[in-house]
């Protein structure tokens, strides 16, 4: 059966450059992979059909033979896609080398420099609770880099250029074959950019780029919490010639609070009163994100006891009702008495035991309890 013609196959016009060519069958090496569509006979023959198809226009004396000679000019040098059919011992590059070439671009492996994305950052972002639980806009200043005004990027002095690399031809990548096997390897003459630059930039040193701080603008959501991540697109370490930036995430770090502790959409708060209010009931101020709520604290209260205010807590960052804020009372026990309160307290004591205090300590009355049975039942 007749090929189809090369450049169909890729979706590319017969002019198209280097880059238009690896961005066309990285398209389809994604969607067609092996990995990605198992027990697919039909997506491994596309697949085949597009690794052979970079491989010949990748290479330009390939692609040269192919253009004035077509499929005459490159058979027995494509390596049928890399599965066999003379893909791993023909004159041609391997899938070891498309997948070197490509595929390392993709996920992170050892192509050539060009067209890199740059790396995503991260900043910590601390607040205090009231600001991530009402939200607010905060500046904040990242160190990075910006392409040089000087050499518009290129890294060369004004009025040169950069030179393809002589000894890897400009792909930025050498070749050793191994046996049965070629190794792939970043050129050690231009370290995998495919350039030499003789006369680098004096403003940026020959990178291409120079460092600078940026100040950028962070809409903090209400109701953000430790772990939260804001992602800012584009606002990470720039690309390698001509690549795209990275992302930059703000990671959200609440403090401590003085008073209040969160556990996801409820607040806690500790009240102290006095031994009189939890006696004899009150009314008491207490605090909330809000400002200042009344709370009634009824007679015979014991320590611990939670109150519940409802809808005074968090509205959760990705929607739903607001919590609540629960106040545990703490019974103080006073300190530093006069003489006369002593006595006072003594007396009163008196008149619990003359009434044989079951009555006013039902919790010490049934703890007493508990143990004389634990001690009674326990053989000695």
């Amino acid at each position: 059966m007749a090929k189809r013609d090369y450049y169909e196959i890729l979706g590319i016009s017969r002019d198209a450059d280097e880059k238009e060519i690896k961005r066309a069958y990285r398209k389809l090496a994604m969607k067609y992979h092996p990995d990605r569509n198992p027990d697919d006979t039909e997506a491994e023959n596309k697949f085949k059909e597009a690794s052979e198809a970079y491989e010949v226009l990748a290479e330009p004396s390939k692609r040269a033979a192919y253009d004035q000679f077509g499929h005459a000019g490159v058979d027995g040098q494509a390596g049928g896609g890399g599965f066999g059919g003379g893909g791993f011992g023909g004159g041609g590059a391997s899938f070891s080398d498309i997948f070197g070439d490509v595929f390392g671009d993709i996920f992170g492996g050892g192509g050539r420099g060009r067209n890199t994305r740059g790396a995503d950052l991260r900043y910590t972002l601390e607040l205090d609770l009231e600001e991530a639980v009402k939200g607010k806009t905060v500046q904040i200043k990242i160190p990075g880099h910006r392409e040089c005004e000087v050499c518009d990027g290129s890294g060369a002095e004004k009025g040169s250029r950069p030179e393809t690399c002589g000894t890897c031809k400009g792909m930025g990548q050498v070749r050793m074959q191994q046996g049965f096997f070629t190794v792939q390897q970043a050129c050690p003459t231009c370290r995998g950019s495919g350039q030499i630059i003789r006369n680098p930039c004096q403003a940026c040193h020959g990178q291409g780029r120079v460092q600078e701080e940026k100040t950028l603008s962070v809409k903090v959501p209400p109701g953000v919490d430790t772990g939260d991540r804001i992602r800012l697109s584009g606002e990470g370490e720039m690309g390698v010639d001509g690549g795209p930036p990275g992302d930059l995430y703000v990671q959200i770090a609440v403090r401590e609070h003085s008073i209040f502790t969160r556990d996801g959409r409820n607040l806690y708060c500790e009240v102290p009163i006095s031994i009189v209010d939890a006696s004899l009931g009150g009314e008491l101020e207490v605090p909330t994100l809000d400002g200042r709520v009344k709370l009634k604290i009824p007679p015979e209260t014991q320590t611990g006891k939670l109150f519940r205010l409802r809808n005074k807590g968090v509205s959760p960052v990705r929607g739903g009702p607001a919590g609540d804020l629960l106040c545990r009372v703490i019974v103080e026990t006073p300190v530093n008495l006069t003489k006369r309160q002593k006595e006072l307290l003594e007396e009163f004591q008196k008149t619990l035991d003359a009434s044989n205090g079951t009555e006013h300590g039902p919790k010490k009355t049934s703890w007493f309890e508990g143990v004389k049975s634990f001690f009674d039942e326990m053989k000695f």
